[in-house]
């Protein structure tokens, strides 16, 4: 049965020229379009990297390739030229979802050496559902990824949100500095806090975020001195959903919404080809 393939000539187009060239010296990349086909098929269907089909190579040389550029930023960098467009829409949808992490994404060595990529827990957490991984993203208004971080399933929405924020690069179609501010940031009321918002406020960023329960009661039972209530837009709010989609898109590959892999840069990695794609798709 032939394999069916994922990559168009026109996305191919698009992502070619963003792709590293080969080495001055040394033997020549494999087809990098084909590496590319050989990583999507892996985590669309959530194989095994051995049962990789002949026609899309070795199962080490797209393994090898994924971490590689994982550790010296290719993917980011693709996904950042990727991004740059005409059209983005730059009212920017901020949220996260949690992945159960398969048993077999468990037992990887402890990496303590400085200046690895690759964080010592593996960004694995445990709790009562079991182990799991928390992917933390940024959307733009039509559903595209523009920021993807990820952190162990335990931890908080709010401390990996400047993580995010701080990912967001968007290459201008000409001259001058990527563009990493948006107009507006919409976000669920687990991101409401000082600092988040503090944060929005001195970059020149609007916040959309709804207060908590606890947070309007604390601030009336303080009275005057609780001050004003934030500002709320509720007409905007519900551009949210935006995100809301992203997150649906990037899990309708089973590799991604079901973690397997035991490094994080990997499973990283492959999210960062899930939103290339994404974006190359139209």
């Amino acid at each position: 049965m032939p394999v069916r393939l994922l990559i168009t000539d026109a996305m191919w187009d698009r992502i070619e020229p963003l792709m590293p060239a080969d080495p001055v010296r040394g033997r020549r990349w494999a087809d990098h379009r084909r590496t590319l086909e050989a990583i999507a098929w892996k985590y669309r269907t959530c194989s095994p990297w051995r049962d990789l089909p002949e026609e899309l190579g070795p199962f080490q040389t797209a393994h090898k390739r994924l971490i590689r550029w994982a550790r010296d930023g290719t993917w980011e960098r693709v996904l950042a030229a990727a991004d740059a467009d005409d059209d983005l829409g730059w009212t920017v949808s901020v949220d996260s979802t949690v992945c159960r992490a398969h048993q077999h994404s468990a037992g990887a060595r402890k990496i303590g050496a400085p200046g690895r990529s690759e964080p010592e827990d593996h960004v694995l957490g445990r709790s009562r559902g079991g182990l799991s991984t928390k992917v933390h993203l940024a959307s733009d208004s039509r559903a595209r990824p523009l920021s993807i971080h990820v952190t162990a399933g335990q931890a908080g929405d709010a401390p990996a949100f400047e993580a995010v924020m701080a990912g967001i690069r968007i290459p201008r179609s000409g001259l001058g500095r990527p563009r990493t501010r948006p107009t507006v940031v919409l976000a669920d009321r687990a991101y409401s806090s000082r600092s988040i918002r503090g944060h929005l406020r001195r970059r020149g960023i609007r916040a959309v975020i709804p207060q908590p329960a606890d947070q309007i009661g604390h601030r009336l039972r303080r009275g005057r001195a609780g001050g004003r209530p934030p500002g709320f837009d509720a007409e905007t709010y519900k551009e949210r959903n935006a995100v809301e989609r992203c997150i649906a898109r990037i899990k309708q590959w089973r590799g991604l919404a079901m973690r397997t892999d035991k490094l994080a840069v990997a499973y990283q990695a492959a999210q960062h080809l899930a939103a290339i794609l994404i974006w190359t798709r139209r």
